[in-house]
């Protein structure tokens, strides 16, 4: 139901052409330099078509490039319209102006024209659906073209229901996050350093495709041939974000649901969740208490580990993406293990309590579910 149409096949045999091919000034639809005077270049990327007839032309600035109009280069690159199309990177705005669409550039947002930029004064785009995050060139393609690139990623009909699920899953696991680094919004409203730095996300990775200033080589050329890695970086994450919703995230709903539904069978708290089978649950935990308006919040749930067999019980997070929880496991708890655990806890079968108090593990479900209705009681 969900195969790739070879997508992904084919992004990873143009990226091993492109690491055998320089990209040079020359007529043959690789490169082509525009003019001189202009700065301006057109590089035909990812190509799938094999049509004569001319590709349309998208534009964006050349210079030094960021995640949000990589990602916006290559999700426009996959719909229909503008299926096979040639990068073009300039800051000339006669030659924007004749081109078919514009990302990131131009001080323009007007989607009947496709022009999708998010730098001009009193531009305030937002995704919609709830989501308040001030969109990019990322968000902006996706706003207007993310159902029908899902669709077609997943070889389903624009109407399919999971379609407009995984439309609103993808912004939120993935597009948001490009959207807010993208207009410089921080993760946290505060005013505290960070604790530590993290360069690891995608953003940062694409950041540091840009050439380097040491670098001897500051051409054009090479700087294209920088654009077109950061494209295909994001556009492989991008796609692979689609297929793991789809195929995991997705079907892992349904099990969530059926378990909180059925946690007043549990314990009368209803604070007590058990998972039936393991699957992804974490996210769908917040998003169904808030859909069902779940008035007693969850504060544990109890699965059970396939590789040794024990009983897992797991503290809620405070939010997604947090690691304080809701309620941890009793402080007196944590560290132990074993014997000494089931003697302090006053319930045997213990086999942990992690420092931070999040999980613990039991090695019988009951004893699993002693230890989260115990914990309630502190």
């Amino acid at each position: 139901m969900y195969a790739v149409r070879g997508m992904r096949h084919k992004l990873l045999i143009f990226q091993s052409q492109c690491s055998r091919q320089a990209l040079s000034a020359r007529n043959d639809g690789i490169l082509l330099k525009v003019t001189a005077k202009s700065h301006s270049y057109i590089y035909r990327a990812c190509g799938f078509s094999t049509t004569t007839a001319r590709p349309k032309r998208v534009g964006t600035h050349n210079g030094s490039f960021h995640c949000d109009e990589a990602l916006a280069c290559f999700m426009i690159r996959l719909t229909n319209k503008f299926s096979n199309a040639q990068i073009v990177r300039t800051r000339d705005s006669q030659v924007l102006e004749n081109l078919d669409a514009v990302v990131d550039v131009g001080g323009v947002y007007d989607p009947t024209r496709d022009r999708y930029d998010h730098h001009q004064r009193g531009f305030e785009q937002v995704f919609g659906h709830g989501f308040t995050t001030k969109l990019s060139s990322a968000g902006l393609v996706y706003k207007h073209y993310g159902a029908e690139i899902i669709a077609k990623v997943l070889q389903l009909d624009v109407q399919h229901p999971n379609v407009s699920r995984l439309f609103l899953a993808v912004y939120k696991n993935f597009v948001e996050a490009v959207d807010a680094i993208g207009n410089g919004i921080s993760q946290y409203d505060t005013d505290q350093p960070p604790r530590y730095v993290n360069s690891t996300g995608l953003s940062f990775r694409v950041g540091r495709l840009n050439l380097d200033w040491v670098d001897p080589d500051q051409s054009s050329e090479k700087e294209n041939e920088a654009f077109q890695h950061a494209m295909t970086l994001t556009g492989s994450e991008f796609l692979e974000n689609i297929h793991f919703l789809a195929k995991s995230c997705l079907p892992a709903r349904s099990i969530v649901m059926e378990c909180l539904s059925a946690r007043n069978d549990i314990d009368s708290s209803r604070e007590i969740m058990v998972l039936t089978r393991p699957c992804p649950w974490k996210l769908h935990i917040f998003e169904l208490e808030e859909e069902l308006k779940v008035e007693t919040s969850i504060k544990y749930v109890i699965y059970q580990d396939d590789r040794s067999e024990n009983w897992r019980v797991q503290a809620i997070a405070v939010s997604p993406g947090k690691f304080e929880s809701r309620k941890p496991l009793p402080l007196p708890w944590r560290g132990l293990e074993g014997n000494k655990l089931s003697e302090v806890a006053g319930i045997p079968g213990c086999v942990f309590v992690h420092m931070s108090g999040f999980i613990a593990a039991n090695k019988s479900f009951g004893g699993a579910l002693a230890m989260a209705r115990a914990s309630l009681k502190v």
